[in-house]
């Protein structure tokens, strides 16, 4: 497990010192608003989260160029805790910017922009307008072709997510062809106790539960479980979820 007050204490710790010696618009300061609410957004405290990134970019919004690849992080990692919070309006309207700032400070292939491109698609998905995700996500998957090795676990999450958008409109097969992808790729790449191995568990369950394999869903979604278990903390969300979704396959068994 990612030890987060750990985490946390020695950034606040950083950030008392940070706080004296510099002044309270300085982007060092930013930068420690920022690593504060990385650490709240991993626990999953998308509250705490917010109120830090906000901190953060203020500071950002002052100090910096209207395009400056810092803002565009800033406005990427606030999109991204609305998108956790489940509030798409939100998130898109902050990975938009993000994605404004990035096209003007990147070549069009820049591994970069298919983070912008993935993140949009991700909202698109959530809020069911699948063709805009599968849209998104391709533009995304294309960059990363071109610009990353064939077994880059950035193109494991490329193909988990088009296989996601596949799952949402009931097309099963279509789903576990692209998380199949996604699972090799990241069995390589990762270590056996990694979340990401989790989550590919995870989708594999959930295709094969959408197409009443219930005896196939559940080892996946209980491997998925025990990974979670030894990767996250204890109220993690993702841990409820995945529990969820058991006893939802168990039942139907």
């Amino acid at each position: 497990m990612g030890d987060y007050s750990k985490a946390l204490e020695f950034y606040e710790k950083s950030h008392k010192i940070l706080e004296k010696a510099l002044p309270s618009n300085h982007p060092d300061l930013a930068s420690s608003y920022n690593n504060i609410g990385q650490v709240y957004n991993s626990m999953g405290d998308y509250s705490k989260a917010l109120e830090f990134y906000e901190k953060s970019h203020k500071i950002f919004e002052k100090a910096l160029p209207p395009n400056h690849p810092d803002l565009a992080q800033s406005y990427n990692n606030i999109g991204a805790v609305y998108n956790n919070m489940g509030d798409y309006s939100k998130a898109l309207e902050f990975y938009e910017k993000d994605l404004e700032i990035t096209k003007k400070a990147l070549p069009p292939n820049h591994p970069d922009l298919a983070i912008s491109y993935n993140n949009i698609g991700q909202v698109y998905n959530s809020m069911g307008d699948y063709s805009k995700a599968l849209e998104f996500y391709e533009k995304a998957h294309k960059i990363k072709e071109k610009a990353l090795p064939p077994n880059h676990p950035d193109l494991a999450i490329s193909y988990n997510n088009i296989g996601q958008v596949y799952n949402n409109m009931g097309d099963y097969s279509k789903a576990l062809e692209f998380y199949e992808k996604s699972l090799k790729i990241r069995e390589k790449a990762l270590p056996p106790n990694h979340p990401s191995l989790a989550t590919s568990y995870n989708n594999i369950g959930m295709a094969y539960s959408g197409k009443g394999d219930y005896s196939k869903a559940l080892s996946f979604l209980e491997k998925a479980l025990s990974i979670f278990q030894k990767s996250l903390p204890p109220n993690h969300p993702n841990i409820k979820t995945v529990t969820n979704s058991i006893d939802n396959v168990k039942k139907k068994m």
